[in-house]
């Protein structure tokens, strides 16, 4: 199908029809599973001069090229390339902008093992990280020194949920010169339009809504036209992709991604409004709740809410109080991982390595993620816990 036909459609429809061409699979509608490393060259001078789609199966394959072009689509970018985690995403990301001696600038909300990351390996390189309150918005000028490369965000905070004011802090970036590089999973461009608002590079955990059934690591990074080619550069030195089953499981859970996500946020915003009304929770971190940091910035920016969100119990209650709820569970999982068709809840504590803002939440906290289970179900699970910790 003629790709300048199916960007007219909506974007539910577009993600029906990327990423596979039946006529080029013998009418097959999905895009067929290439395993490989060898490619064979017709003739000596193709093999000396390249000319092939696919030098050798680090450069891709059909189905991981089938994804890229998917992906770059959806998310407005000039280009893609993937990775075998999420983790894996960041740091291809990273050392596509960075080089020794830049300073990096990164929100103190940031995942942790993007945290990791920076104080093992980038401290090595000889980078430094200046880590910034994540709501510090235009601010962020000040902290702007002249050999900073490199602005990371993460919008929501993937456990405290600050929504960052990424249009104010992109105009700061380009103004300097530097570049942006935003976290997007918890969104997917179906929520927020990374590149749209000026980001230079976005990326994902594909692990999470993108896959959707907890049965695949995956990595995402999309660039505009000024770091594409810088991106595919570094991913080519590296040859970090990902297996072509995990490819396939991707473009598969492509197609129901528009379906899946509202969901998700149907249901999250159900038990967050749910848990609003119960004694033992002292506030509820969504970004679709007014008391939210950031939320605002939410209603402005985002056009939707997925299924991840945190919880601050009452001050009253205590670590073991946590234990006996959490231990009880019959349908919630104790998991690091979302997105996937189960729900899941992990106790988190950020004054742990925050170094720049201070996390005060007044009480114990916890990360859901809601999955497809019965809504009566969930609540009652949940309300078990709470008869537990009493």
């Amino acid at each position: 199908m003629n790709k300048k036909v199916v960007s007219e459609f909506h974007i539910d429809t577009q993600i029906t029809q990327l990423g596979r061409d039946p006529a080029k699979q013998a009418g097959f509608v999905n895009a067929p599973v290439y395993r490989g490393s060898t490619v064979v060259f017709p003739t000596v001078d193709a093999l000396l001069n390249d000319r092939a789609e696919f030098n050798y199966g680090t450069a891709g394959t059909p189905t991981i090229k089938s994804l890229e072009q998917a992906w770059s689509a959806l998310a407005g970018a000039e280009g893609t390339v993937l990775s075998p985690s999420g983790l894996g995403a960041i740091v291809l990301a990273l050392l596509t902008t960075l080089k020794t001696g830049d300073h990096l600038l990164m929100p103190d909300s940031v995942y942790r093992p993007t945290r990791n990351f920076c104080r093992g390996l980038l401290d090595k390189m000889g980078i430094t990280t200046t880590y910034y309150d994540p709501m510090i918005g235009e601010g962020i000028e000040s902290l702007i020194q002249p050999n900073t490369s490199t602005i990371f965000l993460e919008s929501p905070g993937s456990q405290s949920f600050e929504i960052q004011d990424v249009p104010a802090i992109v105009t700061v970036a380009k103004r300097h010169n530097v570049a942006t590089i935003i976290d997007n999973t918890w969104a997917t461009p179906l929520f927020f339009r990374a590149h749209e608002f000026g980001c230079d590079i976005s990326l994902e955990a594909g692990t999470k809504y993108l896959g959707g059934h907890s049965d695949l690591l995956m990595g995402i990074v999309s660039a505009n036209k000024t770091w594409w080619p810088k991106l595919r550069e570094t991913y080519d030195y590296m040859a970090m992709l990902p297996g072509a089953e995990d490819c396939f499981l991707a473009l598969r859970g492509l197609r129901t991604l528009p379906i899946r996500l509202k969901e998700a946020q149907a249901r999250a915003l159900d038990i967050a409004h749910w848990l609003k009304a119960r004694p033992e929770v002292f506030r509820v971190l969504h970004p679709a709740f007014p008391d939210c940091p950031g939320h605002e910035i939410w209603k402005r920016d985002f056009t939707g809410s997925s299924g991840l969100f945190s919880i601050v119990l009452d001050p009253k209650y205590t670590q073991e109080n946590i234990v006996s709820l959490l231990d009880g569970l019959s349908i919630f999982g104790m998991g690091y991982s979302w997105g996937g068709f189960e729900s899941l809840i992990i106790p988190f504590n950020c004054a742990e390595y925050r170094t720049v803002t201070s996390w005060e939440p007044a009480g114990l906290t916890l990360r859901l993620q809601i999955g497809l289970e019965h809504l009566d179900d969930l609540k009652q699970d949940l309300a078990d816990g709470f008869a537990r910790m009493k």
